[in-house]
């Protein structure tokens, strides 16, 4: 099995279109679909049925996805180890987190990087989606879940905690919840249950049945934002507030704590330009607390 054509061949079984497998690996969509072609030649085996709802596997395919990934799986601890073994303060870091992580600890650290080493270049991805190291698609990521994978190695970051705002001009209209109530009569920013299922059933402790979601975002930056313009109640990291004069603290005695996590694959370790990276981010985040 040829490792280009087999890299096709897994993006198109993850994604489900050849459109979508071509958009991820950045190539053309009629290489895509020339790829798969050949392999599929070279197997004499149909991978994949083609339906109006995109790609679906073949029992075939589905062999043939086990064996890719176990090539792919061999061609990310290659090149991990290469890295590993790579000194040089040159060259890409990819990061991984969340856009409120990228904004408030990440772009310092990227800025403190720079200074030092002008030649380290940082691909920042930012979403809450957890990346896949073991695929490389990162080198570092800033979590809050422990990850339990031995083969990552993790250093705990920072406890920071959320607490429930609202904008002034929101509370002047609609006044403050009462605790126990669960949210009557008033609206609440959320997560939509796609991105985080579950997340909006209650905040700070408090349950929210009987509130209203009156905008579901798909980003913490779209939380803050929304609750700056007056739309609701949100959960917010309240290391955030200060820069948000305009926002108040509902139930200040109220918070949830939760833990970052600066995650790497334990074949990077020794990467120097990981490792120049890993120790900003540590620096910033030591300041910080």
């Amino acid at each position: 099995m040829d490792w280009d054509n087999a890299r096709i061949f897994l993006a198109i079984h993850r994604v489900g279109t050849l459109r979508g497998a071509a958009a991820v690996l950045q190539i053309d969509q009629a290489t895509a679909g020339r790829r798969l072609a050949a392999l599929e030649a070279s197997l004499d085996a149909r991978l994949f049925l083609r339906t109006p709802g995109g790609y679906v596997p073949t029992a075939a395919g589905e062999l043939a996805f086990a064996a890719a990934e176990r090539m792919e799986q061999a061609a990310d601890q290659l090149q991990r180890q290469m890295q590993g073994l790579d000194h040089r303060l040159s060259g890409v870091v990819r990061i991984a987190t969340s856009e409120t992580v990228a904004r408030y600890f990440i772009m310092e650290a990227i800025k403190r990087v720079h200074a030092e080493h002008p030649d380290i270049r940082v691909v920042l991805s930012t979403g809450i989606q957890i990346s896949n190291l073991t695929r490389r698609e990162a080198d570092l990521a800033i979590r809050n879940i422990k990850p339990d994978n031995p083969d990552l190695i993790h250093r705990h970051l920072a406890r920071k905690e959320v607490g429930l705002y609202a904008s002034r001009s929101y509370l002047a209209a609609h006044g403050e919840p009462k605790p126990g109530t669960a949210f009557a009569g008033h609206t609440l920013i959320a997560y939509q249950q796609a991105v985080l299922p579950g997340w909006s059933d209650s905040l700070c402790g408090e349950p929210t049945r009987n509130g209203r979601i009156g905008v579901e975002v798909n980003s913490g930056l779209m939380i803050i934002d929304a609750v700056v313009a007056g739309l609701g109640i949100g959960e917010l990291p309240t290391h955030m507030a200060p820069d948000h004069p305009e926002l108040v603290r509902i139930w200040p005695a109220r918070s949830e704590a939760y833990d970052l996590w600066l995650v790497m694959h334990g074949d990077l370790n020794r990467t120097a330009r990981v490792r120049a990276v890993a120790d900003a981010i540590v620096d910033v985040f030591e300041e910080s607390n």
